[in-house]
């Protein structure tokens, strides 16, 4: 069985399991807090009953006083305990994912966590995330250093930013998927009828940085643009209610074929993010001249699908054009984006 993100509640979790021995063994008491939480939500990660990850969240309103400086009165989003054991995926990258669509959910207007500093991995996880050092937290535990990231500021570095959008400048595509990739790259959008279980815990299901390899013009495409992905429909002579409109994504850099020096370097970059296999990927190098390689990063799951027929209704698709590679006007965009329920305010100019 695949390791899997869930939510589940304290009191539905065994704290006799190994992977808590490292927690109660480095803060005093834990056994008492994580007793004290029993009707709280969290998320664990877990291979069956085998427990390797765990994300704790929660909502503070008001000035958080018990740092130093104290953090303004704002709405925050407390990252309280965060613990992924790595197994050779991304799953850290997951976390931050979890834990950012969360705070957006529930109108946080920043996120906060303390750590301490001999957890250098993960410290430098929340950087590349847009996280700052803010100050310092005392307990009994000793100091821990505290990193927030603000939901109302935005940073002009995408990934520091994510996964907020700019638009102003920029051109808007939607792409097509095959069904049988879709979930495995976007697990978020699974849609209703797909059982879970094809989530795999392989690194493109967990990470937030995703490649998309084909023989379209993707060099069209520029860093920056915002990306709809359009799954195909699964059963031939069905599109117009098969296929739908389920995710938004930002191309970080897109390569042709030529732009990697072999096909090591070329595996080099696709094999951690790809739905495809070594097996797959080696056959495409080989045989694809046109080959396309686009770097995106999955900013937002649609909260509802949005199926061919809509986009016949709205005038964004006409019945003989084909959806493989469509730059769309900035109205379509953001129609789509309003069809689909996508939080407003993650896209900002």
């Amino acid at each position: 069985m695949a390791r899997q993100l869930r939510l589940t509640r304290f009191r539905d979790v065994s704290l006799d399991d190994p992977f808590f021995d490292s927690l109660k063994a480095g803060y005093n008491g834990f056994s008492n807090w994580f007793a004290g939480k029993a009707n709280e939500p969290l998320y664990i990660v877990a291979d069956g009953h085998k427990i390797s990850g765990m994300i704790y969240l929660k909502r503070e309103d008001g000035p958080v006083t018990d740092v130093a400086p104290p953090l303004p009165d704002r709405a925050w989003l407390k990252v309280g305990t965060l613990k992924i054991e790595p197994a050779g995926t991304k799953l850290g990258e997951r976390a931050i994912k979890k834990i950012v669509d969360t705070a957006l959910v529930t109108g946080a207007d920043g996120i906060y966590v303390t750590v301490f500093e001999v957890h250098q991995d993960l410290i430098t996880l929340f950087e590349r995330y847009g996280f700052v050092h803010a100050g310092t937290k005392t307990t009994d535990n000793g100091v821990e250093q505290v990193y927030l990231r603000s939901l109302t500021e935005h940073d002009d570095d995408p990934l520091k930013r994510y996964p907020f959008i700019r638009a102003a400048g920029q051109k808007f595509w939607l792409l097509a998927i095959y069904p049988e990739y879709h979930t495995r790259l976007l697990p978020d959008s699974i849609l209703n009828n797909e059982p879970q279980d094809i989530i795999e815990d392989v690194s493109h299901t967990n990470t937030i940085h995703k490649v998309y390899i084909s023989g379209l013009a993707l060099q069209r495409m520029r860093p920056g643009d915002p990306v709809i992905f359009y799954r195909t429909s699964d059963r031939a002579g069905q599109a117009r209610y098969r296929s739908v409109v389920t995710s938004v994504c930002v191309v970080e850099e897109v390569r042709r074929k030529s732009d990697f020096r072999g096909i090591d370097a070329y595996l080099a970059y696709t094999r951690p993010r790809s739905v495809f296999s070594e097996a797959e990927l080696r056959e495409k190098y080989v045989t694809s001249d046109r080959m396309g390689v686009a770097k995106l990063t999955y900013n937002a799951a649609f909260t509802r699908r949005v199926i061919r027929q809509t986009l016949l209704d709205e005038g964004i698709l006409t019945e003989r054009q084909r959806p493989d590679l469509v730059e769309l006007p900035r109205a379509d965009f953001d129609r789509l984006l309003e069809l689909g329920e996508v939080n407003a305010g993650i896209v900002v100019d």
